[in-house]
């Protein structure tokens, strides 16, 4: 089965670019598009696309809200990708607090678009370790305060450990091979990070770990 896709962005050269990218690929497929975010919740619900890239500036509803609607609505959320002209937008960092699996820049090449939409649809989250570290230490100040210390989650030591790996970027494998265990393993301490900090996935948890002060953004 394809990877299904809905665009949304009200740019409709955008749309067209990123429909032409990515069909051009026999395993995804563009089911629809919209044009403002107001528009996602009913095509999600009608289309059940695996991956929504959402723009994360749109005049009625951006893809901050968007975002939140959808994974607060609709039942089996798809993943959610965020397209952006500048990585270092406060929207973006905001769409990533409020659920984003990742984000990808419109001036992306074709191959680096072709894998983020495979990758978020895989269930991993797409992090650029630099940019999440410069966005958090720009705008995470505001969520630090609502922010439990991560010593109240009751990580185990390796636990903690995974969580500062995957802040780094790192994936499964690249944290196996660190720390000398089997990928299995790695992907059980995930879990468990994820649950014990009641994160929806690795982007969740990472902002959570540079805003809670666990892992310091500079």
């Amino acid at each position: 089965m394809p990877v299904t896709v809905l665009l949304v962005d009200d740019e409709p050269l955008v749309r067209a670019g990123l429909r032409a990218v990515l069909e051009a690929q026999p395993d995804i497929e563009v089911v629809g598009e919209a044009a403002d975010g107001a528009a996602v919740i009913p095509l999600v619900r009608q289309l059940r696309p695996d991956v929504v890239a959402m723009d994360v500036r749109m005049p009625l509803m951006d893809g901050i809200e968007a975002t939140r609607a959808v994974l607060r609505t609709v039942d089996a959320p798809p993943r959610i990708l965020v397209v952006t002209t500048f990585e270092d937008d406060e929207f973006v960092y905001e769409a990533l607090r409020a659920g984003a699996d990742g984000f990808l820049l419109k001036r992306a090449r074709p191959a680096e678009i072709v894998h983020a939409v495979r990758l978020v649809a895989e269930g991993e989250s797409l992090l650029f370790p630099a940019s999440v570290r410069r966005l958090a230490a720009r705008y995470g100040d505001g969520g630090r305060a609502a922010r439990a210390p991560l010593s109240e989650a009751g990580l185990t030591e390796r636990e903690a450990e995974v969580l500062r790996l995957m802040a780094r970027g790192l994936s499964n494998a690249e944290i196996a091979a660190r720390l000398v265990v089997g990928t299995e393993t790695v992907k059980s301490h995930v879990s468990a990070v994820l649950a014990k900090l009641g994160a929806r996935d690795r982007t969740q948890a990472v902002i959570a770990a540079y805003e809670s002060g666990f892992v310091a953004p500079g």
